[in-house]
């Protein structure tokens, strides 16, 4: 009878004890050269000499995106302005943009994880690399593209949209790896399949970030491209792309803890988790030093594996991202995250990877419409059932379920909005 292997376990009591030097370094440096930092700590009783351990970082208050747009434009900056090179900034479609200041040190430490990245998935100076996000005060285009050019490969920067454009540099140039978002990636995959020209693209990998996408999505990209998907994680507080990317094992996502400290919290009380379980993930930037941010809750729901990753590589591994907790919706007196949908889909025989949730309430009573789509060949009404049987099996709601044709749903070239919440306050 075969034995299973024994997974090895990661040490994360040794692992802090290798950041705990950085760690102190980095309030120290905050407390003398942040004066937002300094009254913050002084607020509330927090000396730089209290943090001692890991544990200890309880004792320093949470950073949120709100402080950030409060300072707005630099006032969280630590380091004198002849020394920043360059801002990065959000878009600010949720309110004030955040301005992030970057150091040359910043920039060199991001193009260093950005590369490792690159590496990681694969990616040679023998790859010709398409890079569809965005450029200019956004963070993913100019970071890809250090990272790309860091390994000595062929950046081609083509930047967002004109989907005509990217096909044919894709075709003429034969493009190796296609970076962007998960929906352009599927929207381009569906029409080289439209056009049936998959046999004129050269793709073997996509890295593909900004939004957490599920793993009916991901089939799709890899089936109708023939390549190798992998999933890319970062926020523009944080450096941008690049600070945790999946390895070829596809066990979760691996972070460079030489530069970031994660902890895992319950996001309603803010309580610090043990690893392994499921929470809100908070980010302290050990290096960073023109905006560096200690404890910066990312509303981002994931946890830290425990396991130490077959792949090799010495770096932890986070789980995907499930999705936020301000994504978080109440139905029915049920939470629910958007994720848990791309869960159910996976499991729902004849079910696509794109869906809509439509919110809406009668006479005071919650409704949930979950539009999704059938793959080619499949009855829709089938479809349907299957998957209502499993939204009331998996996430324990009744919830109406339509089935439409494939391709009917919208495709997009950025961030696909699939949460409509119609219900009066």
């Amino acid at each position: 009878m075969a034995v299973a292997a024994i997974k090895e376990s990661f040490n994360y009591s040794e692992l802090y004890t290798q950041q705990l030097e950085k760690l102190k370094e980095l309030i120290d440096r905050v407390y003398q050269h942040s004066p937002y930092y300094r009254n913050k700590l002084n607020e509330h009783g927090v000396k730089p000499g209290d943090i001692r351990t890991i544990k200890d970082l309880a004792k320093i208050p949470f950073t949120t995106k709100s402080e950030l747009r409060l300072a707005y434009p630099l006032g969280m900056m630590a380091v004198p302005e002849e020394e920043v090179v360059r801002i990065h900034s959000s878009s600010g479609t949720t309110g004030k943009p955040v301005i992030i200041p970057y150091t040359a040190k910043d920039v060199e430490n991001w193009t260093e994880m950005m590369a490792r990245c690159m590496s990681m998935v694969g990616v040679t100076n023998k790859d010709r690399i398409q890079i569809t996000p965005g450029y200019g005060l956004w963070t993913a285009g100019i970071g890809f593209q250090a990272g790309v050019e860091r390994i000595g490969a062929m950046a081609i920067p083509t930047g967002p949209g004109n989907t005509e454009k990217q096909i044919e540099m894709m075709v003429d140039l034969q493009s190796s790896v296609l970076i962007g978002t998960s929906s352009y990636g599927l929207l381009l995959a569906e029409e080289i399949c439209r056009r049936k020209i998959k046999n004129k693209v050269a793709l073997r990998l996509g890295i593909f970030g900004s939004e957490r996408w599920g793993d009916k999505m991901r089939a799709r990209i890899a089936e109708n491209l023939g390549i190798e998907t992998f999933d890319i994680y970062g926020l523009t507080e944080i450096y941008g792309p690049g600070i945790a990317i999946d390895c070829p094992l596809h066990n979760g996502l691996h972070y460079w803890s030489d530069h970031l400290l994660f902890e895992i919290i319950d996001p309603d009380t803010g309580e610090q988790l043990p690893e392994g379980q499921q929470g809100e993930l908070v980010i302290t930037t050990l290096t960073k030093e023109g905006m560096p941010l200690l404890r910066y809750r990312t509303h981002d729901i994931t946890c830290l594996k425990l396991e130490r990753c077959a792949c090799g590589s010495p770096y932890p591994l986070i789980g995907r991202i499930l999705g936020r907790s301000d994504d978080m919706i109440k139905v029915k007196g049920v939470n629910i995250y958007p994720g848990q949908i791309d869960h159910v889909l996976k499991e729902t025989p004849g079910a696509a990877s794109e869906y809509q949730l439509v919110l809406t309430r009668d006479r005071g009573k919650d409704k949930i419409l979950v539009r999704i789509e059938a793959e080619e060949g499949h009855q829709l009404q089938q479809v349907a059932d299957l998957c209502k049987q499993n939204i009331k099996k998996k996430i324990g709601i009744l919830a109406e379920v339509e089935a439409l044709e494939y391709g009917q749903l919208p495709r997009t070239e950025k961030k696909s909005k699939r949460v409509f919440d119609l219900r009066e306050e």
